[in-house]
């Protein structure tokens, strides 16, 4: 039934050693930054004073990644299942980021929310009307635009793919705005302190959120009737179906659970930037593309793990005095990886469909 090539494996599990091997990253990764941060000439920190910097710029690198960590994930999920790149990935996000925008306005506000419980009653609100939305787009997409082409040549897929991300970005152009929007933020500029770590208020959050939405996939995956069904859609889609899968309901499905974490990614977007405007989709999905591939594409771990390694390479580039560069300094990072193991960082070798 199988054959002894290679292929990918979807929705791995996370192995025992990872948990070291990411601390062990962590680590390199903040004294890199300190380093960093000491040899900047304009500031002339000593050791002690350049700590809080590297702090700072470290729990951002951790921000950054967790939103493109966020948005990979719905990339792999989709390729996962059925081989497809889905370039409008990046647009859902940005289509998310505006739903965030129009509520926060229409709701009337415009800046910090002081009542801690009107603002988690907000945020629960802002992140369930984005999720929601963008999942029900991301449904009528497939629908309407991949579905008949799951048997075509992989060329046309993604060429509807492209085609769907620019009728994205022309809709929001045309309705909405064609410059920088200013998002309301309503979480407050409040710094937090764990002993000598200080962080600010929305960087947990967002941390936090990510966090907690990644171990919600995982277990769902894992764990329950619709994800040992999408599993096995992707290990074997023919068979799946003989087996009594119901392969529609899945992919859609898939796609739904990959928006709705897309948008979820476009109100983050919003409530840390405090910006969206139109085109910022395309930037954001080359790079979560990019976190994904370097994860292990179709691996959803691997795509969480991408997301934080181009969120500390982006920092660190910047750190360095060569913000400039950061896009080549991902970018480069991921031919090197390519090329040394094809797969990505966690990719696997499992026998291919006969």
């Amino acid at each position: 039934m199988t054959s002894a090539t290679a292929a990918r494996r979807p929705f791995a599990a996370i192995p025992w050693r990872a948990p070291l091997v990411a601390a062990f990253a962590l680590v390199i990764a903040y004294f890199v930054i300190l380093v960093g941060v000491l040899a900047d000439p304009s500031q002339h920190l000593t050791f002690v004073g350049a700590i809080p910097q590297a702090q700072a710029q470290f729990i951002n690198a951790v921000t950054i990644g967790a939103i493109y960590a966020l948005i990979a994930l719905g990339y792999t999920m989709v390729y996962g299942i059925i081989e497809l790149i889905n370039f409008a990935h990046g647009e859902i996000f940005m289509c998310g980021s505006f739903v965030s925008w129009w509520l926060l306005t229409t709701l009337g506000f415009s800046g910090a929310i002081s009542d801690p419980l009107l603002l988690i009653g907000v945020l629960i609100l802002a992140f369930a009307v984005s999720m929601l939305v963008m999942g029900i787009v991301g449904v009528v997409i497939e629908r309407l635009a991949y579905r008949r082409l799951r048997n075509a040549p992989r060329l046309a897929p993604l060429i509807t793919a492209i085609g769907v991300s620019f009728i994205l970005q022309n809709i929001v152009f045309v309705a909405i705005s064609n410059s920088i929007v200013t998002t309301p933020q309503i979480i407050p500029n409040t710094v937090l302190t764990f002993g000598p770590v200080t962080v600010g208020l929305i960087n947990l959050f967002t941390i936090v959120l990510a966090v907690g939405l990644m171990v919600a996939l995982h277990l769902f995956i894992s764990r329950t009737r619709l994800g040992r069904a999408m599993r096995s859609t992707a290990i074997d889609r023919e068979a799946a179906q003989l087996m009594g899968v119901d392969i529609n309901t899945t992919i859609a499905l898939t796609f739904f659970i990959g928006s709705a974490l897309a948008g979820a990614a476009g109100v983050v977007q919003g409530l840390y930037f405090g910006i969206t405007v139109f085109n910022i989709g395309f930037q954001a999905g080359l790079k979560a593309f990019t976190a994904a591939v370097l994860g292990g594409i179709g691996n959803t771990t691997g795509a969480a793990l991408g997301g934080f390694v181009i969120g500390f390479l982006e920092v660190i580039s910047s750190v360095w005095g060569q913000g400039r560069w950061s896009e080549a300094v991902v970018f480069g990072m991921l031919v090197l990886v390519l090329v040394f193991r094809p797969t990505g960082i966690l990719g696997q070798q499992l026998g291919d469909r006969a």
